[in-house]
């Protein structure tokens, strides 16, 4: 299977998941990269002392991280220097910056190992539960976000050049875009579901029928938005609430106020008016 080039957004993911180790885990130093074109290139670090990490690239298999990343679950060398369960690749940038305890998780996304995580501490330190569960808990957090960048771009790929999409294939687009929202919603990082909406935007502008950007005064919420995407693909508001996570009572309220702002009298014209704006798909 081809590994899926790097989303644009990579750098940014992976600094954030970085953070997040280097603060959960509470060992001092955390970096991490993805993989390209069959070796993990460190784009973050936190917390180092020195420069030695900077640039780093970890072939697969070599080293603690190559080995975490070609067997696909996480690695401990708690003696970094005399361990003989790796190779010494890289030697001269781990043990320069001085770190003697270092720990490597693999991302993986879909049963594939797209980067590493590592953290590590410049004295020996056990690693048990308290410092394993929030690494891979991180590295399983920029997984998924991996994935979501990873189904975006497969679906903006599969846009047709031009605007005139048969009806199948744009109830198709209607139906991914939906669920697209769906997925958006449950992300807890708002600069990605920032991207994210901003690529919701793009598939709801290409494949309007009118190529003009959305009218400036209809200004709905995310959750409007998210529920005219269920409407628009034929769901019920139980369906809607099962799907979204809210109560049916809170999905009919924001429907009116959607309808209400877009001066429609039923669900299906309020959908119709919020694609005519270039809201919907």
């Amino acid at each position: 299977m081809i590994t899926p080039s790097p989303p644009d957004n990579a750098p940014r993911l992976v600094a954030h998941a970085v953070s997040e180790l280097a603060r959960r885990t509470r060992f001092p130093v955390a970096f991490g990269g993805l993989e390209t074109e069959g070796a993990i290139h460190i784009t973050s670090i936190c917390g180092a002392r020195t420069r030695n990490l900077d640039g780093l690239v970890v072939q697969a298999s070599r080293g603690l991280g190559g080995r975490a990343f070609v067997e696909k679950r996480p690695r401990l060398a708690l003696d970094y220097a005399s361990s003989r369960a790796i190779t010494h690749d890289y030697d001269t940038v781990i043990l320069g910056e001085g770190i003697a305890t270092l720990f490597a998780v693999p991302i993986m996304v879909a049963g594939n190992a797209r980067g590493v995580l590592y953290c590590g501490s410049w004295g020996q330190s056990p690693v048990g539960d308290v410092v394993a569960r929030p690494a891979i808990a991180v590295a399983d957090e920029l997984a998924t976000e991996l994935r979501i960048s990873d189904e975006v771009e497969r679906r903006v790929n599969r846009m047709p050049a031009r605007t005139d999409m048969p009806p199948a294939l744009r109830e198709e687009l209607r139906c991914s875009y939906a669920e697209l929202r769906r997925v958006s919603a449950g992300i807890s990082d708002a600069a990605l579901r920032a991207e994210l909406a901003k690529i919701e935007q793009r598939l709801a502008v290409l494949s309007s029928d009118h190529t003009m950007p959305p009218r400036p005064e209809i200004r709905l919420s995310p959750r409007e938005v998210d529920v005219l995407a269920c409407v628009a693909v034929g769901a019920t508001n139980a369906e809607i609430g099962t799907r979204l996570g809210l109560k049916e009572a809170t999905v009919k309220s924001y429907l009116q106020t959607a309808m209400s702002k877009l001066d429609a009298t039923t669900r299906h014209s309020a959908v119709a008016a919020a694609r005519r704006a270039g809201v919907l798909p």
